[in-house]
C-alpha cells in the first residue's frame, strides 16, 4: 500500500481553501491507480494547488473550469506568475497535471466549460464520418484526419451559421486549400483530396458541387515516379544488432522493430496487437482492425516470435491490459501509441549513425527483400495486405537486377 503524499504547508493550504478541495482525494486515487511514482504524484498535486490558487484569485466557480480556463492559466498567469514559493511553474508539468484534473472532474460529474460548438457542424461531421466508415470503408485514423480538416473548413466558412454549400464560392475553396500563408505542395495535395472527398459526399446528398470541385487546386503528381527508400540486407542486420546495446525498454523496442521488418506491419498495426492475436501453437499472428478493415493471419517467423516472447517474459510490466505492447512508465495499464514505435525506430537509426527519419522504410525493405528472393507480386501484395496489385507495383522498380535483364538498349548505343 502506498504511503500518503505529504504536501508542504503552502500548496496544501491552497488546495484546502479552494473549490477543488472536494476532488483532491479523487485526484490522489486516480494517480495511485495509474501507478504514478510518489515524486510525480507530489509534483502533480502541487501543480493542481497552483491552479487552485489562481482559481481562488480569479473567483472562478466550478462551472468556469475547462480547457479554456487551463489555457488562460498557462498563457496569461504563468508567464507573469508572482505566487510565493514553493510553487510549480514548469509549463509541460502543469499541462499534464491539469489535463488529468479535467478527467477527474468530468468523471466526478462536474460539467466542464468547453467552448460552444455549432451543433449543425457537429452533426455534419458525424454524418460524414459514418459515410466514410460504412460506404467507403476508410480506417479510423483516416476518418479522424479528414473530419479535422473538414471541421476547420466548415468553421471558417459558416461559424455559428447553418451549413449551406450554395454560399461557398470557388475562390474560398482555393483560398482554404492553399492557405493564407501558402502551403507546401504535398500539404496542398492532401487537403485538396480531403475537401474533394467531402464535396463528393455532399454531391451524393444532392448538392451541386461540380464548380467547387473544379476549383480545388491540383498539384502535379506522377504516380510511381519516385523510388521507395529501402534498406539493404547488411543495413537491416546493422539495425537489428544495434538493439544489443543496453537502454530502457530495449526488449520492447526490439520486438516492435522485428514486427516492422519481418512482418511489414504499419506502426498503427503494431500498437493494436493484442496478446490473444498470437497463436503460438500454429506459429501465426492475427491482424484485426488494420487499415484495410479486414482480419488477416500471417505466419510468425521464429525470430519475431522469439523477440516477442522475450519481451513478454522479461520486460512487460504486470498489467490488466491485453495489448501486447504497453507503457513502461505511468500512466500504466495503457497501450503504447505510434509515437513510441517511431521513437524506437529513430533511436535505432541514430545508433547506426544514420539520418533517416521514416518508419515506413522498414515496410518497404521487407517488400523489396521478398521481391529479390523471387516472391511473386501477388504474394507480396497479400503479405502487405494491399487491396490492389497496383499499390505494390512500385516495389518492382527497386529490383534493379531483374530490370536490367529485360532493359532494351538505348537507340543508337553500341549493341
Amino acid at each position: 500500500m502506498q504511503k500518503a503524499i505529504i504536501l508542504q504547508p503552502q500548496p496544501r493550504a491552497w488546495l484546502e481553501g479552494s473549490i477543488l478541495r472536494p476532488y483532491v482525494s479523487q485526484y490522489r486515487e486516480h494517480l495511485q491507480r495509474r501507478r504514478y511514482a510518489p515524486s510525480t504524484q507530489r509534483a502533480y498535486l502541487c501543480c493542481v494547488a497552483h491552479f487552485a490558487q489562481w482559481l481562488t484569485q480569479e473567483r472562478c466557480d466550478l462551472e468556469a473550469i475547462g480547457q479554456s480556463a487551463v489555457m488562460r492559466f498557462l498563457s496569461e498567469h504563468l508567464p507573469a506568475c508572482a505566487c510565493p514559493d514553493p510553487v510549480r511553474r514548469l509549463r509541460h508539468e502543469l499541462q499534464a497535471a491539469l489535463g488529468l484534473l479535467l478527467k477527474v472532474l468530468e468523471a466526478g460529474g462536474v460539467v466542464l466549460n468547453y467552448p460552444a460548438r455549432n451543433p449543425s457542424i457537429e452533426q455534419e461531421l458525424t454524418h460524414f464520418d459514418t459515410h466514410m466508415r460504412d460506404v467507403w470503408g476508410l480506417a479510423e485514423n483516416t476518418r479522424r484526419k479528414r473530419c479535422r480538416v473538414v471541421g476547420g473548413f466548415l468553421v471558417e466558412h459558416f461559424g455559428e451559421q447553418p451549413i449551406s454549400l450554395a454560399t461557398v464560392s470557388a475562390a474560398s475553396i482555393r483560398r482554404f486549400v492553399l492557405g493564407e500563408q501558402g502551403r507546401r505542395p504535398t500539404t496542398v495535395a492532401a487537403i485538396g483530396v480531403i475537401i474533394g472527398c467531402y464535396l463528393r459526399f455532399r454531391s451524393m446528398s444532392g448538392d451541386r458541387v461540380n464548380e467547387l470541385k473544379a476549383a480545388i487546386p491540383r498539384v502535379a503528381h506522377w504516380r510511381l515516379a519516385s523510388l521507395p527508400e529501402v534498406l539493404t540486407d547488411a543495413e537491416i542486420d546493422e539495425l537489428l544488432i544495434s538493439f544489443d546495446q543496453s537502454f530502457p525498454s530495449r526488449l520492447r523496442a526490439y520486438a516492435m522493430v522485428r514486427c516492422l521488418i519481418d512482418l511489414g506491419l504499419r506502426s498503427s498495426e503494431v500498437v493494436k496487437l493484442q496478446l490473444d492475436d498470437v497463436n503460438w501453437a500454429d506459429g501465426t499472428i492475427n491482424l484485426v482492425g488494420t487499415k484495410s478493415r479486414r482480419a488477416d493471419a500471417l505466419p510468425l517467423p521464429s525470430a519475431t516470435g522469439a523477440a516477442i516472447a522475450a519481451y513478454l517474459r522479461e520486460e512487460r510490466p504486470a498489467t490488466s491490459n491485453r495489448a501486447m505492447f504497453v507503457r513502461h512508465v505511468a500512466p500504466y495499464d495503457e497501450p503504447i501509441t505510434t509515437k513510441s514505435v517511431k521513437r524506437a525506430v529513430l533511436a535505432g537509426y541514430r545508433r547506426c549513425g544514420w539520418t533517416r527519419t521514416g518508419v515506413h522504410i522498414l515496410r518497404h525493405s521487407m517488400a523489396s527483400r521478398l521481391l529479390r528472393a523471387g516472391a511473386p507480386m501477388k504474394e507480396i501484395a497479400d503479405i502487405l495486405r494491399h487491396r490492389s496489385l497496383n499499390t505494390s507495383a512500385i516495389y518492382a522498380k527497386v529490383d534493379l537486377t531483374n530490370l536490367a535483364a529485360v532493359a532494351l538498349p538505348w537507340p543508337g548505343s553500341a549493341q
